[in-house]
């Protein structure tokens, strides 16, 4: 069965850095668009990022130029770096699969059809 694994998250200094990682099983990982999103306390899910099938990396606009999405796919895996980090970006992050029938709204934060547990992201000094 399809299975998300993200890792620990962690506890940041405003202006530190983390990197999370996503590990993906029961599925052809390659073939997929992959999905990072989070919901902050008291709010609503949020889309961070996307990675294409072809690479191709896409960003919420609040963390371009601060956050990196990347994918290894003979690993099965997939990775967020996470710099510059901001007390705004505290959240449960999570890993999603975009289905491949609807990769064109993979923008939306509730688009994904398998989303992984959640690894909680602290950022506070």
């Amino acid at each position: 069965q399809v299975q998300l694994v993200e890792s620990e998250g962690g506890l940041a200094q405003p202006g530190g850095s983390l990197r999370l990682s996503c590990a993906a099983s029961g599925f052809t990982f390659s073939n997929y668009w992959m999905s990072w999103v989070r919901q902050a306390p008291g709010k609503g899910l949020e889309w961070v990022s996307t990675i294409t099938s072809e690479d191709l990396k896409l960003y919420t606009d609040s963390v371009k130029g601060r956050f990196t999405i990347s994918r290894d796919n003979a690993k099965n895996t997939m990775y967020l770096q996470m710099n510059s980090l901001k007390p705004e970006d505290t959240a449960l992050y999570y890993c999603a699969r975009v289905p491949a029938n609807s990769r064109t709204k993979y923008y939306l934060a509730g688009h994904y059809d398998y989303r992984g547990q959640g690894t909680q992201v602290t950022v506070s000094s």
